[in-house]
């Protein structure tokens, strides 16, 4: 009896550094995949993230992190190639909770080839209408004649002859 508790208390052993390794194996995956985005990331979207490193630097010598799903590949303007967004919602500072985001949300930075556009927003998401790639953005309530808790949506195509983002507010009858 004492060894067949010896060999399941080398199983039980056996099972736990089996876990532990597991687990530090995806620690270590996840951290160089996280890194393997950054060293991908173009130049201006480096840019945002060395000025907010150096923001929170600057406040009370605070401790940056850029969070996992700060940094999307998605195809914005429709031509099947991914495109680059980084969500300033996934910067965090060890000593400032809104250093990056406030009441109208937090900006976005959308890299299409050489053109980035930010905006303030409270989430976006990307919807396919018709022809075309459409970009969807709840914005503060202030954009809609409102107040923050007003209900606010953009919508916006990409024009690829003009390299812009088009949008129009709707003529309600």
């Amino acid at each position: 009896m004492g060894s067949q508790l010896a060999g399941n208390v080398n199983r039980a052993g056996a099972g736990w550094w089996a876990v532990a390794l597991c687990a530090l194996f995806v620690a270590f995956y996840t951290a160089s995949a996280h890194a393997q985005d950054l060293s991908e990331l173009p130049f201006p979207l480096l840019e945002k993230v060395e000025a907010a490193r150096q923001a929170c630097s600057d406040f009370e010598n605070g401790q940056f992190a850029l969070e996992l799903g700060a940094v999307h590949r998605i195809d914005l303007d429709g031509d099947i190639q991914r495109d680059w967004v980084l969500d300033e919602a996934g910067f965090a500072c060890s000593t400032a909770v809104s250093l990056y985001c406030g009441t109208g949300g937090c900006m976005s930075h959308f890299l299409i080839e050489d053109r980035m556009f930010s905006l303030l927003n409270q989430g976006w998401d990307m919807a396919n209408i018709g022809p075309f790639r459409v970009l969807l953005a709840d914005v503060h309530g202030s954009q809609c004649d409102g107040i923050n808790p007003t209900p606010c949506v953009v919508a916006s195509v990409w024009d690829a002859d003009e390299m812009v983002w088009r949008s129009t507010g709707a003529e309600w009858e």
